[in-house]
């Protein structure tokens, strides 16, 4: 098969990654500590840690979870918000020869105690302010090790005692909770494990490309979720990708250790983890964002020091343009304002572009791809409306539903192939079936189309289609419409039971302070869509619902129509 989009690539991009470059992602990230050892690794609430301090911190850790004869590869559950007691967790899972388990610590228990049972977790680092939810289920779960964080526990002995005191007794954010420890299971502070590890000789583990890395949960948009299995290999090869394509972009910063991601979205989801270990790979450092829906302090966090790389989804990029001190923000060294995680919408892009002077470039991915699929140039001057071009190493092939790749401009299921894509879900052998193709894609069940210059255009989810009157509407194309109207903050379409077409368009809209009225969007969406794509209902809310990592959630909305 022809790689077409190889043409319109950038110059000096290169076509293809080698992940043998490294013996397993582990090899990447000693690599990088001792590198980079004196260098700034991350920045959270102003305390600083370094990237010697990761290697000590992760080492110790690494060592105490070595002392409690777990088998090679167990699971370990992080369930951690944005704070450097994560990166520390995970390389120390990574480098002691065990798997990690991303959790969100915003699960309710019915959640965790899936996830827990699922992955077969054996241990479990988790935030005490979330600890609640644990002792509810833990019970029936394999958890046999629990270390609890506290949020202050690596931000300085004074400063780290007084976040603390002020999340636990001020703002009273952990809830009462008690958890059991029968049947030989232990618990343990953070620092203690630390203390502990760091008395015990730490034994570099044995990893291979082809050890399991991470089980990353989707997000279960349809039933329970599955465990997508990333390998070292997967994990390095998409570090790679990501580098390759980022660094016209962030070149012009100079010393790669200079630069500054913001890590506004929950390291637990797989955007912004490997975005992480990007700046990981390159010896630069991250600001951590703890709580991103604190807009005021994001944004004086912000106007701190000058950032180059900001990764959001398309609700987090609106968020901020709504906030009246965004644009006291200095933008001028922002290199990439990178979308993902959710479709773009033209309407922000148009904003962001006008506010930050940097354009939003949008990418595709997937948890099962370790967020990498497509992406646009770097240096794109405006937003495309499209997903952009294979990242190096990956195909694209637009399928029926038989696996027949189609022509070039006919519509069909976005499937991908390359050394980012997981070999399949954990315990899962029906999906794993179900969800590649003979020729090896993995079938993604969005629909898209590839134009002639190797770029995909998402129409959407094949189950999110709806049907008027036999003719296919894809919601994301009204959504990115009707965004762009005056007064329109964000908006999301479902199709609704119809007695006469089958299905009719309704539209729930979140506008600004303006005099914005059913009859002006109507009247726009006179002038912008064919008669078939025209909503029939159109509903003003307060906001919408979302997931948290800010996707909007048209299946509650259908619930709730």
């Amino acid at each position: 098969m022809e790689k077409i989009w190889l043409k319109s690539y950038p110059p000096g991009v290169a076509h293809d990654v080698n992940p043998e470059q490294y013996r397993s992602l582990t090899h990447m990230l000693e690599e990088s500590f001792q590198k980079n050892a004196a260098s700034p690794f991350s920045v959270c609430m102003e305390s600083w840690m370094t990237y010697g301090q990761l290697d000590h911190f992760s080492a110790a850790l690494g060592a105490w979870l070595q002392s409690k004869a777990l088998e090679p590869g167990a699971r370990v559950a992080i369930m951690l918000p944005n704070i450097p007691q994560f990166p520390v967790t995970m390389a120390g899972v990574l480098r002691a020869g065990f798997t990690c388990v991303n959790v969100n610590p915003l699960y309710t228990a019915r959640e965790l105690e899936h996830q827990l049972r699922d992955s077969g977790a054996t241990v479990i680092v988790v935030l005490e302010n979330f600890a609640a939810t644990l002792a509810e289920v833990i019970d029936n779960t394999p958890i046999k090790h629990v270390v609890v964080a506290s949020m202050g526990d690596l931000l300085g002995f004074w400063y780290g005692k007084w976040i603390t005191f002020a999340v636990r007794h001020l703002a009273r954010m952990v809830p009462a909770y008690t958890l059991p420890l029968n049947a030989g299971r232990t618990a343990i502070s953070f620092k203690q494990a630390l203390a502990e590890g760091g008395s015990i000789p730490f034994k570099p583990a044995a990893s291979t490309l082809e050890s399991i890395a991470f089980l990353q949960y989707t997000g279960g948009t349809t039933g329970l979720s599955k465990g997508a299995v990333l390998t070292h290999r997967n994990i390095v090869a998409a570090v790679l990708q990501a580098e390759a394509w980022f660094t016209p972009a962030l070149q012009r910063v100079g010393d790669p250790r200079q630069i500054n991601s913001i890590a506004a979205l929950p390291l637990y989801h797989i955007f912004a983890l490997s975005l992480s270990l990007l700046a990981i790979r390159r010896g630069s450092h991250l600001t951590l964002i703890p709580n991103p829906r604190d807009f005021g302090g994001f944004i004086a966090t912000l106007k701190k020091r000058p950032f180059h790389l900001l990764p959001a989804v398309n609700t987090l990029f609106n968020a901020l343009l709504q906030h009246p001190q965004f644009k006291t923000v200095d933008f001028s060294s922002l290199c990439v304002s990178q979308a993902g995680g959710m479709a773009a919408s033209a309407g922000t892009a148009k904003h962001w572009l006008e506010t930050t002077g940097c354009p939003m470039v949008e990418g595709w991915g997937m948890s099962e791809t370790c967020a990498i699929g497509t992406n646009n140039p770097v240096l794109s001057k405006e937003f495309s409306g499209t997903i952009g071009l294979p990242l190096p190493g990956i195909d694209i092939a637009i399928k029926d539903d038989e696996g027949n790749s189609l022509a070039q401009g006919q519509s069909g299921e976005i499937c991908i192939r390359g050394p980012n894509v997981m070999p399949g879900y954990y315990q899962q052998p029906e999906e794993n079936t179900r969800a590649f193709t003979p020729d090896g894609f993995m079938r993604t069940g969005d629909v898209g189309v590839m134009d002639e210059r190797g770029y995909t255009k998402i129409v959407d989810r094949k189950k999110d289609m709806i049907l008027v009157s036999g003719f296919n509407v894809f919601p994301s194309e009204l959504e990115n419409v009707i965004s762009l109207c005056d007064g329109v903050v964000e908006c999301a379409v479902i199709g609704v039971p119809d007695e006469k077409q089958g299905e009719a368009i309704k539209v729930f809209v979140v506008k600004d302070n303006s005099t914005l009225s059913e009859d002006d969007i109507a009247r726009y969406c006179q002038q912008n869509l064919t008669g078939y794509k025209r909503p029939k209902y159109i509903e003003f809310r307060d906001d919408l619902p979302k997931s948290n990592v800010g996707k909007v959630l048209r299946r509650e909305l259908r619930v709730g129509k």
